[in-house]
């Protein structure tokens, strides 16, 4: 018997999300053109809007707006980008909503000074800094928790930049990676634990600053190391310089970067995220021995872990659906109606594999399931005589408070319902997530010394948070 499931209401939208990229460049002629290149690379990471903030020395030069890369940047705009600095942001957003007052780099110009910022994570303790500001007399312009560190740090600044810096970060709590300029120097810093990526290349003497590998490589820059958790970067006209002002603690790596968010020809956390995902597909294949004349992915994300899982279980992969690369991931658009329009147009059943045949999915995995189970009823319709599917992660039974778009409990279908009954609620024969275990062998790390956060899973949060926090990010449904 077929069960019934609450599932969120299709026009939810929950306050707080994330997902961003950031990318800075210091030193080169053409700073604002590799920007846009940069954050074209980055472009996955939020789909919002986009910005750029340059600088020649003298004078900032700013330009943001809603909507993908190319859709805000023209030739003629990046010209007026003018400087050999440069920073820019796409932009999923986190705290406060869609709208153009929200998108970044976020500027101000205090004591003559300009502080432009791009921000990618999520504060925990945002809400009571920004309130203790207020009653203190401060001014917000946007409801981002990044402008938060933006008052914290014109605060201090009369203590000099760095100690400035180190005093702002001091006081937040929860993942941040963030490039932020003046008119002559870029700096680049990761809180404590590192949840979020942020990397630092090379190129022709220039100095590069990105949320991923993947965006030095289009820009043909070279990878020279990440920056570290808890780490302060500053480049000038004096090179680069680094200091990290905070006690060491365990980092707390989002293992869901590997899972699903990153690029797969992106190096972060110090492994390439493709043969992360492929060896997930291994060892799923290994905890299910299913029978089946096919497997196949849900394009794109699902595609590495699926080249395991065929390998490792020897049954051949196929390209059972097809995907319209015109339409953006489902997953990271700003609410549920558009979410299920693009479930609908996004993906299309190749009649002619699918037919009579016994399917396995192979899916990287299950948030909120109703994407999924109108995917599956597609694969029924184009003739499909089994579909079984397997997660390449546990069940994301716990909201994300460090920035990622599940901040609720009612948005995770695991937290309420049992595997069987998901099973059911999708329309699948059998369902099987890949256990933690797996998930941290995978990762090539043992399960009781890891550097990853793995509280969607677990419950276990490496940076904790208030009640009242609590209240308003878990508690809603």
């Amino acid at each position: 018997m077929r069960c019934s499931l609450s599932v969120p209401h299709a026009g939810y939208s929950p306050s707080k999300r994330e997902e961003c990229g950031v990318f800075g460049v210091y030193g080169h002629p053409e700073a604002a053109k590799l920007a846009y290149f940069g954050l074209y690379a980055l472009q996955h990471r939020g789909q919002e809007s986009a910005g750029i903030t340059s600088s020649d020395g003298c004078q900032i030069y700013d330009y943001k707006h809603m909507g993908l890369v190319y859709e805000v940047f023209k030739e003629e705009t990046l010209k007026g980008l003018k400087g050999d600095l440069a920073i820019g942001h796409v932009r999923y957003s986190t705290t406060g909503a869609s709208r153009l007052a929200n998108a970044q780099p976020f500027v101000v110009l205090h004591k003559g000074e300009y502080y432009c910022v791009a921000h990618n994570g999520n504060l925990v303790n945002a809400t009571a800094l920004r309130r203790e500001l207020e009653r203190e007399g401060t001014i917000f312009q946007s409801t981002m928790d990044t402008e938060v560190i933006v008052h914290l740090l014109a605060r201090n600044l009369g203590l000099g930049l760095e100690e400035a810096l180190a005093r702002a970060l001091g006081r937040v709590q929860g993942a941040y990676s963030i490039i932020l300029c003046t008119r002559d120097k870029l700096i680049g810093t990761r809180d404590p634990r590192g949840f979020r990526p942020l990397c630092l290349g090379e190129l022709n003497g220039a100095y590069v600053l990105s949320s991923e590998t993947c965006a030095l490589d289009l820009i043909e820059a070279t990878y020279i190391r990440d920056v570290e958790p808890g780490e302060i970067v500053i480049i000038d006209k004096n090179g680069l310089r680094s200091f990290k002002p905070f006690a060491p603690v365990r980092p707390a790596h989002c293992i869901f970067e590997f899972i699903y968010f990153a690029r797969p020809d992106s190096l972060i956390f110090g492994q390439n995220v493709y043969a992360f995902r492929k060896r997930l597909g291994h060892l799923m294949a290994r905890e299910n021995r299913l029978q089946a004349d096919l497997v196949m992915p849900f394009p794109d994300s699902g595609n590495y872990a699926a080249l395991g899982f065929a390998e490792e279980s020897r049954i051949p992969l196929e390209m059972g659906v097809i995907r319209n690369h015109y339409v953006g991931r489902t997953f990271i658009q700003p609410s549920q109606t558009m979410r299920d329009f693009g479930v609908r147009i996004k993906l299309n059943p190749v009649r002619q594999i699918l037919k009579d045949k016994r399917v396995i999915i192979v899916e990287d995995s299950i948030i909120r399931g109703t994407t999924t189970r109108t995917r599956i009823k597609t694969l029924r319709e184009a003739g499909a005589r089994e579909v079984h599917m397997v997660v390449s992660c546990p069940p994301h039974k716990h909201p994300c408070p460090y920035g990622i778009d599940f901040s609720t409990k009612g948005e995770l279908i695991a937290a309420q319902h049992t595997v069987e009954e998901i099973r059911d609620f999708i329309g699948l024969d059998s369902l099987s997530y890949l256990s933690l275990e797996g998930l941290l062998q995978g990762a090539q790390a043992p399960m009781d010394d890891h550097p990853y956060c793995l509280a969607c899973f677990t419950g276990q949060y490496p940076v904790t948070f208030t009640e009242e926090f609590r209240k308003d990010c878990f508690e809603r449904t």
